[in-house]
């Protein structure tokens, strides 16, 4: 080739000034269009489905804990109630009594698997509160860790995501089992 056009061929392992973040699960919501979780309640339809195809990592007999398809952190956990409730006040007591053992033990298979520092745990209720998901319970469990606060949030808008995950979902569900 000649002048300042290189041949596309010889450039395929060459670095340039770009990084590049390799975040191969978020394919699906890219083929699924811009609002794929509005056709039907993405918490309803979970315990529907296998395990791992739903992301769950332990199934109680009122609320269950899967993992967040738009995680902070890699082990974002949420415990939902099987019941579709918008707010906590509408859980009964055995929905809130196993949303918070199932809290517990999610915070103490984390501890292990991932051996995370500490946690934001929290519940958005309402669209205006920030909730995603407005129409369904749901609690965040995030682990944190003294060295995950990195430039990527502030100023690409980016999170860095070290686990794909359903590889998080094997490592939690085997942890809770342990």
């Amino acid at each position: 080739m000649t002048g300042d056009v290189e041949d596309a061929a010889r450039l395929a392992g060459v670095p340039d000034e770009f990084q590049r973040l390799w975040t191969p699960h978020r394919m699906a919501y890219i083929q699924a269009g811009p609002e794929p979780l509005r056709e039907e309640c993405p918490f309803c339809a979970a315990p529907a489905k296998s395990d791992a195809d739903g992301l769950i990592v332990a199934r109680g007999d009122f609320a269950y804990v899967l993992l967040n398809l738009f995680p902070y952190n890699s082990g974002h956990l949420l415990v939902c109630p099987y019941r579709h409730i918008a707010t906590y006040d509408q859980a009964t007591a055995e929905e809130v009594a196993e949303i918070g053992a199932l809290t517990q033990r999610a915070m103490q298979v984390l501890r292990t698997v991932s051996r995370c520092d500490g946690f934001n745990i929290g519940m958005n209720q309402g669209a205006v509160a920030g909730a995603g998901v407005d129409g369904h319970l749901h609690q965040h469990i995030v682990p944190r860790w003294a060295t995950d606060a990195n430039f990527f949030p502030i100023i690409a808008k980016t999170k860095a995501l070290p686990q794909l995950l359903e590889e998080v979902r094997t490592a939690v569900a085997a942890g809770w089992n342990a």
